[in-house]
């Protein structure tokens, strides 16, 4: 099925633009549906994390629009873009597929890249200047949801996107072992992450809980509460390792190495 349709379309690029668009948007607005579902069932508030927040279908159809005019705009060319400059540093988009230890030992680091690249450009865009002429509009909501995840100026979606793309780019520059398959499943799993970050809702079940460095609602919600701090994607280690965490328990421990710190002074 997969080489019928690159032999249907008889044009890679266009076989892989077209293929990698179509899942975009059916994973990011797919994945986005089941939080607008969950926001109308009065059950899951007792999990909502600002739960005196809940957006509205006027704010939510409002932020689904600039988001589709931003897929349309910004993202697709990059998405054109993407499959000729992969083939030129060697990307196989043909079968056999990859094994699944390959796929996920390479989506692995690729998430560990891209979340210290995101990080600091996160972190960079918190700057005076650049906060009020460019992340200002992601922050336009300070109790964040699911469609909300790619709310954001064009040169944002264009910076904080050089990570996600470009690690996989640079993966297969150095190594030329790359499968568009292990791609794709690595734009799903982010498009995920990015996308229950946002959510708003922190659950029993939810990932951190079970694995303690995953960054999580919880970890992007007060972000978006505080607009400070928090500037990781996928990980907490280097929100912890800069000393950026934000909510209530990160203020509690500077308070703590203070009085800690200042002790000694006194001795």
């Amino acid at each position: 099925m997969w080489a019928a349709w690159y032999a249907f379309m008889q044009n890679d690029v266009l076989a892989t633009g077209i293929l990698s668009f179509v899942m975009h948007e059916v994973v990011y607005f797919g994945r986005s549906l089941p939080w607008i579902i969950i926001g109308r069932i009065p059950y899951f508030q007792q999990y909502k994390i600002q739960n005196q927040k809940v957006p509205t279908a006027q704010e939510q159809w409002k932020c689904a629009k600039l988001v589709l005019l931003s897929h349309f705009t910004v993202e697709l060319p990059q998405i054109w873009l993407f499959h000729p400059m992969c083939l030129y540093f060697g990307l196989d988009t043909g079968v056999p597929f990859p094994s699944l230890l390959t796929m996920a030992l390479q989506i692995a680091v690729f998430f560990v890249i891209e979340d210290a690249g995101h990080y600091w450009l996160h972190r960079a865009l918190h700057w005076g200047p650049l906060y009020k002429n460019i992340h200002k509009i992601h922050h336009q909501y300070s109790a964040p949801f699911g469609l909300a995840a790619e709310y954001a100026s064009p040169i944002e979606v264009m910076l904080l996107g050089i990570p996600t793309v470009g690690t996989p780019i640079l993966w297969c520059a150095i190594t030329g072992n790359l499968h568009i398959l292990t791609m794709y499943t690595w734009i799903v799993l982010r498009l995920f992450q990015a996308i229950d970050a946002h959510s708003g809702y922190e659950f029993p079940w939810s990932l951190h809980h079970f694995l303690p460095v995953w960054a999580g609602a919880q970890h992007h919600d007060v972000h978006h509460e505080k607009f400070i701090g928090n500037y990781s994607s996928s990980f907490r280690w280097w929100d912890k390792l800069m000393d950026t965490e934000a909510g209530l328990e990160a203020q509690k421990r500077r308070r703590e190495r203070r009085m800690v710190k200042e002790g000694k002074k006194v001795q």
